[in-house]
């Protein structure tokens, strides 16, 4: 074996080992009993602009795919490439969305649960048993795992993050191609420099947060006192 075939092969196992670990909780699980284990997670609850996004994914095995992690560890590249084989290899797959507007009226705790709560409901396979990113959705009525850093400690859970994350991506680079001005393809939503500069410059879009600090902040700069936000031009 060459150095070169060694040092692929080391980091092939080192891969393994990872992955074997990240289906501690779905191998636990497993082992009393249940089979189609669900992971559930969200993505933009910290942006300024566009909503949030859910994704639950549920298998009957382990979904040893390479690079599967937390979304925000991975590079966008690889992000879409695993998405697609997390949605190939899965059982079942499904997105939910909450819209801005449901953010600013139920507030962005609840309008996560909702979204989650859509994500499941959209499946054709329900999980016998839910992972969740330390939420407990109430409306579950199978048994369900609250797990901190869920998105980093559970491969299912993992996957729902990258699955939620490249489909809200996909969104706001939509929002970009109908309102370029604030460069949503870019930063997100996220409330980035340039992205700071373009709500000085033109205020807030129907895109935006109003409940927001700085979204309100540019509305009332601009005289929005009612909180109206101001249409593409």
């Amino acid at each position: 074996m060459t150095p070169k075939q060694r040092k692929a092969k080391n980091a092939y196992e080192r891969e393994r080992r990872r992955l074997q670990r990240l289906h501690a909780f779905e191998n636990a699980a497993r082992e009393r009993g249940f089979t189609y284990i669900g992971g559930v997670d969200e993505v933009g609850r910290g942006p300024l602009a566009g909503p949030v996004v859910a994704a639950c994914v549920v298998c009957d095995g382990p979904l040893m795919i390479r690079g599967l992690n937390d979304s925000k560890q991975v590079r966008p590249e690889l992000r879409v490439e695993i998405a697609g084989e997390i949605k190939e290899r899965s059982c079942a797959w499904a997105v939910g969305v909450a819209s801005v507007e449901e953010i600013d009226r139920l507030n962005i705790y609840w309008a996560s649960v909702l979204a989650m709560e859509r994500a499941i409901a959209a499946l054709h396979v329900a999980p016998e048993y839910l992972i969740t990113d330390a939420v407990r959705i109430k409306s579950f009525a199978a048994p369900q795992e609250p797990l901190i850093k869920g998105d980093a400690r559970s491969a299912m859970v993992a996957a729902a993050s990258i699955v939620a994350k490249v489909y809200r991506d996909g969104l706001l680079t939509q929002l970009h191609e109908t309102d370029p001005r604030y460069g949503f393809a870019d930063h997100k939503g996220y409330a980035t420099p340039d992205h700071l500069a373009a709500l000085k410059a033109y205020g807030p879009s129907p895109h935006h947060r109003s409940g927001w600090y700085r979204v309100r902040e540019a509305q009332l700069a601009f005289g929005f006192e009612s909180g109206e936000p101001v249409a593409a031009g």
